[in-house]
């Protein structure tokens, strides 16, 4: 099974042969062992064309198609071909595409000892025993997958930089390059997260980025590095953030940091991607003017302009940390002279963790209703991967991998209700009745979960540190600055011009929309409102009542999810997966119904008009 599972690639049996060393290759070879089965009297050619970079432009006449490319525009036309034929969509004469962004990319967060920070589908797919060890047909068909919905970037390192980790780029160089050499056939290359302070491993007294000796040991290093791989995408930064050492130790701004290391890799064409997740992780709950969420702008938005032209920002969606439901991250929409990145999760740390099902592209689609396009220039997503026999954990976590390619390629053109209907039709090819009904299932997931969980945009109600499972007060009275403040009359944080003052970092008309609680989206109104339990909501409910509906009905949309699932016909493999977790996400669910229930319950002491089961 580790050697044949594809997720929505099951037209493609056998395995890319380990010796090409193309994207042309690859695609030649797809096409030659699909097509027979998909649509056995079409004649494909590829035609390179440079000027097409990474998009395609493809031509029918009757049962003759050409697709035209650049070398791995080749590819992602093939792809787009095969999965066009395999999910029964007619083929248009003329069809062109190209991605959005440039760099579209996966961040693992794999440690050198194997075990992966915030993973829920095995082990690393990388690492073991403090070095690379991995299965090369594993990583060929982690680079179809990719290659399929038009991701390029890997990087197969976490972001908090672990010993060894470090040796990456250093003795452990050989043997990445190896790895790069089985990506690059499939248009990905990889990135590594490296260590800010690496110099001082090196009897450099310092990582003061304007150290002479520093910009040495990195021009140096860099040199190195692309000698032996010279695609490497780049080095992705996590510094300043959650104890990981960084330029704010030697008086400098996160601009020199980043410029530095971008000046080692520009002669390579490599970029520098420095993560925006900067904030005091040693807050005092008691501490009432310091507000999490505005943390991020207020370190980065006054840099704008000041980062080298191969730096790239990677900001989180939401200002704090890829809870159920947060606004969009102000810094996104504040930095129009820097490259920025888009980052997701699809690791569901807060989601789920590949137990509790949740599509994601209902929320992604939501959150770029409030973006514009232009704002950003790469895409990056958190790894739900692991070394499970399904590779995501949960068969239907990878819909959540297959929609973030969609979306990162080019988000106008990708609908929820579209991208997952086409994951299913390529996935279980179900009759019509089977596909709506698990279709009906994804779709109204993120609500459901969002319903049993944190209320209407409290966030952190999580247990601490594992983040499964509810703990309403788990995180009130610790340093991490992630509060809801709930007491017997009310509950929320006061966010507006007149509280902490984070709406003010919004554009004019987001700040209006979040201001005011008639015009602020009820599924946000306690992340920007602090609000007693008998506030009228817009639909006439009180907002106690309102929590009360939501957590039952919540948990009652697993109950029917649960006897919907058992009525598919999936195969075995799934069948065995996904029985055991929706028998764990209905107890989650009912934990959450009852615990986030009773705990408002015993602070309101207002009855639920519905007279269900609280308990007391």
């Amino acid at each position: 099974m580790a050697n044949q599972w594809l997720s929505w690639l099951p037209f493609l049996p056998a395995d890319v042969p380990a010796d090409f060393a193309s994207p042309r290759e690859v695609a030649a070879f797809e096409l030659a062992q699909a097509l027979p089965t998909l649509s056995p009297n079409l004649h494909v050619s590829l035609a390179e064309d440079d000027s097409l970079g990474e998009g395609f432009h493809a031509v029918r006449k009757g049962d003759d198609v050409t697709i035209s490319g650049g070398k791995t525009g080749l590819l992602y036309g093939a792809y787009w071909l095969l999965m066009a034929l395999a999910s029964g969509a007619a083929l248009p004469e003329d069809h062109s595409s190209a991605p959005q962004y440039a760099l579209r990319m996966i961040n693992c967060w794999d440690n050198a000892d194997g075990n992966v920070e915030r993973g829920y589908s095995g082990r690393s797919l990388f690492f073991q025993g403090g070095k690379l060890a991995y299965d090369p047909a594993r990583m060929r068909q982690l680079g179809r997958m990719m290659a399929s919905v038009g991701l390029n970037v890997l990087c197969i390192n976490n972001v908090n930089v672990h010993d060894p980790a470090q040796l990456l780029i250093e003795d452990d160089l050989p043997d990445l390059a190896k790895l790069a050499a089985i990506f690059r056939p499939f248009g990905v290359r990889l990135m590594v997260s490296i260590d800010y302070s690496q110099p001082m491993r090196h009897g450099i007294p310092t990582a003061d980025p304007l150290d002479e000796r520093v910009q040495a040991w990195w021009k140096h290093q860099a040199e190195v590095v692309y000698a032996a791989i010279p695609d490497l995408a780049g080095f992705l930064v996590k510094a300043d953030s959650e104890h990981r050492p960084g330029p704010f130790t030697y008086g400098r701004n996160h601009a020199e940091g980043a410029n530095m290391l971008a000046r080692a890799l520009k002669p390579f064409g490599g970029m520098l991607v420095w993560r925006c997740f900067v904030y005091n992780c040693q807050q005092d709950w008691r501490d009432e003017k310091t507000d999490r969420p505005k943390a991020a702008y207020e370190h980065y938005v006054y840099l704008d302009g000041q980062f080298d032209d191969n730096v790239i920002l990677q900001v989180k969606n939401g200002p704090f940390d890829f809870q159920v439901r947060e606004p969009i991250s102000p810094t996104l929409l504040a930095m129009p002279k820097t490259n920025l990145a888009l980052e997701w999760q699809l690791a569901q740390e807060y989601t789920g963790q590949q137990i509790d099902i949740f599509a994601m592209p209902v929320m992604w689609q939501e959150l770029f209703a409030d973006m514009p396009r232009n704002s950003i220039m790469a895409m990056a997503a958190v790894s739900n991967l692991g070394n499970d026999a399904c590779m995501t954990g949960h068969p239907f976590a990878a819909l959540n991998f297959f929609a973030y390619g969609a979306l990162a390629w080019d988000p106008d053109a990708c609908q929820p209700d579209d991208i997952i209907h086409r994951w299913i039709r390529l996935t279980y090819r179900f009759a019509p009745d089977d596909e709506n009904a698990l279709a009906d299932v994804l779709l109204g997931s993120r609500h459901a979960y969002e319903q049993y969980t944190a209320p209407l945009g409290i966030c952190w109600m999580v247990t601490p540190n594992q983040h499964y499972g509810p703990s309403p007060d788990g995180y009130e009275y610790q340093a991490w600055g992630t509060y809801h403040k709930a007491d017997r009359n009310a509950i929320g944080i006061d966010r507006t011009a007149d509280g902490t003052g984070y709406v003010l970092q919004y554009p004019e008309a987001l700040r209006r929309r979040f201001e005011s609680t008639q015009t602020c989206p009820d599924e946000l109104l306690l992340f920007f409102h602090r609000l007693p339990y008998t506030f009228k909501m817009r639909d006439g409910r009180t907002l106690i009542q309102r929590i009360y509906d939501d957590h039952f009905e919540g948990y009652e949309w697993v109950e029917r999810a649960a006897s919907i699932l058992k009525a598919l016909p999936l195969p075995d493999f799934d069948r065995a997966l996904v029985d055991e977790r929706i028998e764990r996400q209905l107890h989650n669910a009912s934990e959450w119904r009852d615990i986030i229930n009773t705990f408002f319950h015993r602070l309101s002491g207002i009855e639920d008009v519905h007279e269900r089961k609280i308990y007391r």
